[in-house]
């Protein structure tokens, strides 16, 4: 009995710690945390506020993601993708869910607060509010452009960790968000693609079903001139240096060769490719910005 009684409390934290959405709150961590160094002089980084803040910001991406999950637990079961999530699959009630989303929200407030600054857990939480009700409640189901206008809340965590450090919002905090905001359309409509059976079953009007694979493929494109362009401008605002200007240039050219053959080829996958190269793309890009920010070459 006990051994089982172990199991099935591992069980559970287990389905709390999926209900976070864990993988996609550490990407959003990590830029917040790119948000705070860049903030930063070289040699005038706190490790207390890196530390603070991420956890408080991480903390509120997740009561997001809990959030969005209860509000979508019918839809969830239903897809492919999403069926095994821990409501749809019984492993938690709404009851608990809700209240843990209430708690990691309230713990998310409380330590920015104490800790870090009111202006931090201030746009902690609007973003919060801005992902879990305004994106997941009203945009997601009513509009195929949800994407591009929800999209200023997942964009926000480098602009919050660079808040963490100023207690101010700045230009060059605004243009991480920038940067964040126009990768966000070429990310998930390469997704939405992969997945558009899925969201026409629950009838969902993200782009693919709306307007067709094609539109959304030439969408795609668009947005990543865009894109690109925007990730040049550190550079020529003399945020960043050459070290930045060439892994972003790098990056950015695979990027434009994988949507390019997402739009004229009829590779299978290439849809779910470019998806993953899309996170992988962001993280580089933003590891590129800290190693720009503090080696020195003479």
């Amino acid at each position: 009995m006990g051994i089982d009684s172990t199991k099935k409390e591992q069980a559970k934290w287990k389905a709390y710690f999926d209900l976070c959405k864990p993988r996609v709150v550490a990407l959003l961590v990590i830029t917040a945390m790119v948000g705070v160094v860049l903030a930063s002089p070289p040699g005038e980084l706190s490790l207390f506020i890196l530390v603070v803040s991420s956890i408080g910001i991480g903390l509120g991406a997740a009561a997001g993601a809990v959030i969005n999950q209860l509000v979508e637990r019918e839809s969830d079961a239903k897809m492919a993708r999403t069926e095994g999530r821990p409501l749809p699959q019984g492993k938690l009630d709404q009851q608990h869910a809700f209240v843990f989303a209430l708690l990691l929200a309230a713990s998310s407030v409380f330590i920015l607060t104490a800790w870090v600054n009111v202006l931090t857990a201030i746009l902690t939480f609007v973003s919060m509010i801005g992902y879990a009700v305004i994106y997941t409640m009203y945009l997601k189901k009513a509009t195929p452009q949800n994407i591009v206008i929800g999209g200023l809340a997942g964009a926000t965590p480098p602009l919050l960790g660079w808040t963490s450090v100023t207690n101010s919002i700045d230009p060059q905090g605004l243009l991480l968000v920038l940067i964040i905001y126009t990768w966000t359309p070429p990310h998930f409509w390469a997704l939405a693609i992969h997945r558009r059976d899925d969201y026409a079953k629950v009838n969902l009007p993200m782009l693919p079903v709306t307007h067709g694979i094609e539109f959304t493929k030439f969408s795609i494109l668009g947005y990543t001139i865009i894109m690109i362009l925007v990730t040049l401008l550190p550079y020529l605002i003399f945020m960043s240096g050459w070290i930045y200007l060439l892994s972003a240039t790098v990056l950015n050219l695979y990027f434009l060769y994988m949507v390019l053959l997402l739009t004229f080829s009829k590779k299978e996958n290439a849809a779910i490719k470019t998806f993953v190269y899309s996170i992988n793309y962001l993280l580089l890009l933003f590891i590129s910005m800290v190693v720009d920010h503090y080696l020195v070459v003479i």
